[in-house]
């Protein structure tokens, strides 16, 4: 087991958790997108002022690195790779997506964990996860109708949850099996996924990995 610093700016709320022994110690957040670049740094000092630790006691940087938000991911992932190049620290990358399924998950009850990342108009960042958080779609965007994971729905209750899932439910309405719990993203969900990749040493090369976009930047303004 080790004392990891989590960071996610995937998306609009960006945070920062620090665990220990798979624990969460204590998280900070903050609910505005443009100033995850000036707050994640100040979060970071806090937690390890709060708990009275130096960096050399921690033992990895654990990121969500992605899909989400192309600058929120930017922010995120330049912050944990400057951290863990000067400290000296191995780097853990956790897909956003199955970040969020862990944080929803409960329970072992055998459902279907849909969740979704808002990628504007009628597109979101998703995937489909089992009780056991493996992959059963693997992450995409995806642009939405009627019969999007219609094959899961009928087979077992789905779960259906992030800042994509609204635009989701109105399209959908109401169908059997198909549920909208509420969900707030936070980086102390992707405590039991760190705790697991650090046990099995998957560390990112921190000199070349880079966020997991899905889909390449588009700037309106360029042909």
């Amino acid at each position: 087991m080790a004392r990891i610093l989590h960071i996610d700016t995937a998306t609009a709320i960006g945070s920062v958790s620090l665990s220990d022994n798979g624990k969460e110690l204590q998280t900070l957040q903050n609910m505005e997108q443009r100033d995850h670049a000036a707050t994640i740094t100040l979060f970071i000092q806090q937690l390890l002022t709060t708990h009275d630790l130096h960096h050399s006691q921690l033992d990895a940087i654990a990121v969500s690195a992605g899909p989400g938000s192309y600058t929120g991911l930017r922010v995120g992932v330049a912050t944990a790779k400057g951290l863990c190049y000067t400290w000296q620290k191995p780097l853990i990358a956790v897909s956003t997506l199955q970040m969020m399924a862990c944080g929803m998950r409960q329970s072992d009850e055998d459902v279907f964990y849909v969740p979704m990342i808002d990628a504007r108009r009628m597109e979101v960042f998703t995937a489909v996860y089992n009780h056991r958080l493996e992959p059963v779609l693997e992450p995409q965007a995806m642009v939405l109708d009627t019969d999007s994971f219609a094959s899961f729905i009928a087979k077992k209750k789905t779960l259906f949850f992030g800042d994509g899932a609204p635009k989701w439910h109105e399209l959908l309405g109401q169908r059997t099996n198909a549920e909208f719990p509420s969900y707030q993203i936070s980086a102390a969900h992707m405590i039991p996924l760190a705790a697991k990749a650090f046990a099995d040493k998957d560390f990112q090369d921190v000199a070349y990995f880079s966020p997991y976009y899905i889909k390449a930047f588009f700037h309106p303004g360029k042909p």
